[in-house]
């Protein structure tokens, strides 16, 4: 497996040595950051839960990340359009 590995990886200009978990672990956060169930990761990577997903093979995609703290920045100076809505007196 690892030659196969190997050979694709040069194929797609990587020169850095990667493992089965290095393609497992970005499939994973590939998938999530597409917007792919938490439960089908689990079951694509034959996980026993989904704790053990969350927990070791994803992690928050840059602009995720990005657009969390924007939309938490929103909130705090009051430019949300949905929370101007709901604080707003009726």
């Amino acid at each position: 497996m690892r030659n196969r590995i190997s050979v694709v990886a040069r194929h797609a200009g990587i020169t850095k040595k990667i493992g089965w978990h290095t393609i497992r672990h970005t499939c994973a956060t590939l998938l999530r950051a597409s917007g792919a169930d938490i439960k089908v990761v689990q079951e694509l990577l034959r996980h026993a839960s989904c704790r053990v997903t969350l927990d070791t093979y994803t992690q928050a995609v840059t602009e995720q990340k990005r657009a969390a703290q924007n939309r938490i920045a929103s909130l705090v100076r009051g430019r949300d359009a949905h929370t101007q809505r709901i604080l707003q007196p009726h």
